[in-house]
């Protein structure tokens, strides 16, 4: 293995370290030296590189192997596997794939394969199953992420784009210079901006939340949890009842429009449909004044403090921030579409410091200041199977094949998958309702996976293909969302006989006969070079010069200049609509959308309204929590839950869950007890803290557990066996996690 005369680097989702190695073992993580707040996540691989739950060599469970595809899928989970040989494991993966393209076709297989991977641009799991497949015909695949769903259908026809606004987001330095009053639905959970997708340099969020509260910002967290804005900020607290955020904005609107403080002029000027959705409000259309008292009654907050905070937002320079947790709850396109109509009734979008933000802190990059290039990725061909599903639908799929489902205006029909082949991902902590999943997951008569550790995937998988982590093997860590560029180094040998994944997939594309087509004759080294060489193209269009390959691994790391100028979101826009128009029907901004009104859904009619989520707290008996299945603090998702880290907050093996004092002494509860959170869905554990900085009648417990059942409870603590599995609306069918209710009880 060849060592760079500097120290040895590696880059993950939480951040840059320096790798300290002892005789072939990474002994330590330092941080990086550039990193003004980083994350400890990281430091929780050293001790599991090589700790009894990786797993060193290819894997096949054992009624499988002995039965053939389709042997007691009801075991998986349950038994035992069987070593073979890479030899072998290859031969057995490319005679299965071959069966069920041939008996059944290439829609048979699912590859939705959804999840965080290496932060690595060549070493990027999905990217390298996703070029096998087309390889050989292609795949199942899904459509957007359990993270904001909802948002990525409903505002591309409300703004024209999602992720074109989401990655220009007004960057902190506007907001320390411009704004005045910041109002946070969901807060700014510093927590969530410890990742970033790709790698990362510099965690930026602290510093830009502690600038604007220095500049005198003015916060408003407006969420049941009051640790979703750190004290520093000083922010109002408005502990509204979870899953009413969009009956809140649109009451807000009511306010500001009853008092006359709206902006005609640029209702009239940047946007459509302000009429229709104005009648709305007022009642016109269905009897129902939307004003502060009517909310007041399903938000569970006094009138007069929605009336103060609409006066606010109108007098002031303000932001409206939107977490990416509102769109994971039933109905959650409307808290988006209703924010975005607020903002445009405020009349502040594309000034500096003001308008709508997508969610600071949800990842270390939104407010980020920095270039946007398009880097080099791994090139994965084209698929030729148009099947698919929107991702959170993965239970039904399996369930129902042959059934039908609507998405963004059309109906399409889930396929009769036969084979599910995940790498860089787990659904056993993604998705909703594990218990339901768990059932369904027994149907395909084939589960691959690619894995390092023996979570809950591989451990519900027929065959699973062991591959490195990232301190295994040479990458780059190259992201569009972060100004460092780094070389990530192979600080050790492949534990055991395991193999990154371009290895495996080489592997078996020489097998099937189509390992030209996947190599293109290149190692990875190889690979390496040509992603460096026409990114360095792509920053050169930039105006962003990068080093030459031999100096970029002598340094080890480059950063990019920060712009001179801050980004301001719709900038552009605002200053000339006719010359910058959005990609909408009307190249503006549409507060009611004639396609989504066609589309004739009850559950998403074509302007944001309330509807009554499924489970909330306002049809709840007394008996009953809302349950906020947040981001964890301690991990990345699920990755890294057997960490020291992770293992650290939970002494008793179970996930903490949080409640209020006074609704534990009413269940007479003890700090520290275990206890059953339940509903008829399942069962997990969870260890009791109280504070006083939760809404009575909630409780809290963060994802991100390895499943662990028994019967149909979770052992060590995973909220998704509780949650509800529905599409939030007939529009995006996202996940609604954070609508859920459960009974709570002493072990």
């Amino acid at each position: 293995m060849n060592r760079p005369d500097r120290d040895l680097l590696t880059s993950s989702h939480w951040g840059t370290y320096s790798v300290d190695v002892v005789d072939g073992q990474v002994t330590g993580l330092r941080n990086f030296e550039h990193d003004p707040d980083p994350s400890p996540i990281g430091h929780g691989i050293v001790d599991v590189l090589e700790g009894p739950t990786r797993i060193t060599a290819p894997m096949v469970r054992k009624s499988w192997l002995e039965g053939g595809p389709g042997t007691a899928g009801q075991k998986r989970g349950l038994e035992e596997f069987v070593e073979v040989s890479w030899q072998d494991v290859n031969k057995i993966v490319a005679a299965e794939l071959n069966r069920v393209r041939q008996q059944h076709g290439n829609n048979a297989i699912y590859a939705g394969s959804y999840g965080w991977a290496s932060a690595g641009r060549f070493h990027h799991a999905q990217s390298q199953l996703k070029r096998f497949l087309n390889c050989i015909g292609g795949f199942t695949s899904s459509k957007n992420t359990y993270s904001f769903a909802a948002a990525e259908v409903v505002v591309p026809h409300v703004l024209g784009t999602f992720r074109g606004f989401l990655d220009t987001t007004t960057s902190w330095e506007s907001i320390a210079t411009d704004c005045e009053l910041l109002v946070a639905f969901g807060g700014i959970p510093l927590k969530n901006g410890q990742i970033s997708q790709g790698g990362l340099g510099a965690h930026v969020q602290m510093a830009g939340l502690r600038a604007a509260k220095m500049a005198k910002v003015q916060f408003v967290n407006i969420s049941p949890l009051k640790s979703d804005l750190i004290d520093d900020a000083d922010a109002q607290w408005l502990a509204l009842r979870p899953s009413t955020d969009a009956a809140l904005m649109l009451s807000l609107a009511y306010e500001i429009f009853d008092q006359n403080l709206h902006d005609q002029s640029f209702l009239d000027h940047y946007t459509v449909g302000f009429d229709r959705f104005a009648a709305y409000l007022t009642g016109e259309t269905d009897g129902i004044p939307k004003s502060a008292e009517w909310a007041a009654r399903i938000c569970d907050l006094p009138a007069s403090e929605i009336q103060t905070l609409a006066r606010r937002m109108a007098t002031h320079r303000t932001m409206i921030s939107v977490a990416w947790a509102l769109t994971r709850q039933d109905h959650g396109e409307q808290p988006f579409w209703a924010a975005i109509n607020l903002a445009a009734m405020l009349g502040q979008m594309g000034l500096p410091g003001a308008g709508i933000s997508f969610g600071y802190s949800a990842m270390n990059n939104v407010g980020l200041n920095r270039y946007e290039i398009d880097y080099a990725s791994f090139p994965q061909g084209q698929n030729p199977v148009e099947d698919f599903i929107p991702v959170a639908r993965l239970t039904d799929m399996l369930e129902n094949p042959g059934g039908t489902f609507t998405y963004d205006g059309a109906s399409y029909t889930y396929p009769d998958i036969r084979l599910v082949w995940w790498a860089g991902g787990n659904p056993f902590h993604h998705h909703q309702d594990l218990n339901r999943l768990r059932r369904a997951w027994a149907r395909p008569e084939t589960i691959i996976a690619n894995e390092w550790c023996w979570n809950a995937l591989a451990k519900h998988a027929d065959i699973v293909l062991p591959c490195t982590t990232t301190l295994e093997r040479p990458d780059i860590a190259m992201s569009p969302k972060d100004p460092y560029i780094v070389s990530m180094d192979a600080a050790i040998e492949p534990v055991g006989r395991a193999r990154d994944d371009y290895d495996i997939f080489s592997g078996i594309a020489a097998e099937m006969g189509v390992d030209r087509a996947f190599t293109e004759g290149r190692n990875t080294e190889s690979w390496l070079r040509w992603l460096w060489d026409v990114s360095r193209q792509q920053a050169a269009k930039a105006d962003v010069s990068l080093p030459n390959w031999e100096t970029f691994q002598r340094q080890g790391w480059v950063k990019l200049p920060t712009p001179e100028e801050p980004t301001i979101m719709m900038e552009a826009f605002r200053a000339d609509p006719q010359a910058n128009p959005l990609r909408t029907p009307s190249g503006k901004i549409e507060l009611f959308s004639q396609t989504v009104h066609e589309f004739a859904y009850d559950d998403c009619p074509g302007h944001p309204v309330w509807l009554e989520p499924a489970e909330w707290l306002g049809g709840a008996g007394t008996d009953e929590f809302h349950l906020i299945s947040n981001q964890p603090r301690n991990k990345l998702h699920s990755q890294l839950d057997h960490g020291p880290v992770s293992c650290a907050d939970r002494p008793k093996g179970v996930e903490p869950v949080t409640m209020h004092p006074t609704d534990a002494a009413m269940l007479n509860l003890a700090e520290g007890e275990v206890l059953r959170l339940s509903n008829e869905r399942g069962t997990c554990l969870a260890e009791l803290r109280t504070s006083k900085d939760i809404r009575r009648g909630v409780i809290q417990i963060a994802t991100g557990a390895w499943f662990k059942p028994i019967g149909e409870a979770c052992q060590n603590g995973n909220p998704n066996v509780l949650t509800l599995d529905k599409g939030t609306s007939q529009l995006a069918q996202g996940p609604v996690a954070h609508s859920c209710l459960v009974k709570v009880a002493r072990q």
